[in-house]
């Protein structure tokens, strides 16, 4: 079970920003710009590309809402969807407000935020959704 799925399950506590029956979507805690998201199918399938059909176009849909209010919440010149996913063996997408390309590089150093600092970065976006 991934760490992911063990967060859906509610095992394992989140700073989450929305959830439907097919997605749930969280705060990154090792996020690498304010606002970065994970957005995560609840069906556990490593690869972005081998998630059902459905999932995979609900999926931008669900994100939609989430990227608008990332841009309101931490302005910036747009608010990018990357699908690496190699942290975790669960299909997920981060959305990263971003400025310039440095700014969705996932191996630069990460912001270091307390809990109440990801509390307040989480309510910020929610006050848009």
């Amino acid at each position: 079970m991934s760490i992911f799925s063990k967060i859906i399950a509610g095992e394992i506590p989140c700073y989450k920003i929305k959830e439907d029956e097919q997605f749930i979507a969280f705060l990154d805690i090792f996020p690498i710009q304010y606002g970065h998201t994970l957005v995560v199918p609840k069906i556990e399938i490593d690869k972005i590309f081998d998630v059902p059909d459905n999932y995979l176009a609900n999926l931008l849909l669900f994100a939609k809402p989430i990227a608008q209010a990332i841009e309101k919440a931490y302005p910036c010149n747009r608010v990018n969807i990357i699908t690496v996913g190699l942290e975790v063996p669960h299909a997920h997408v981060h959305l990263i407000a971003t400025n310039t390309p440095y700014d969705v590089d996932l191996n630069k150093s990460k912001l270091k935020l307390s809990s109440e600092e990801l509390k307040i970065v989480q309510e910020k976006i929610l006050q848009y959704l």
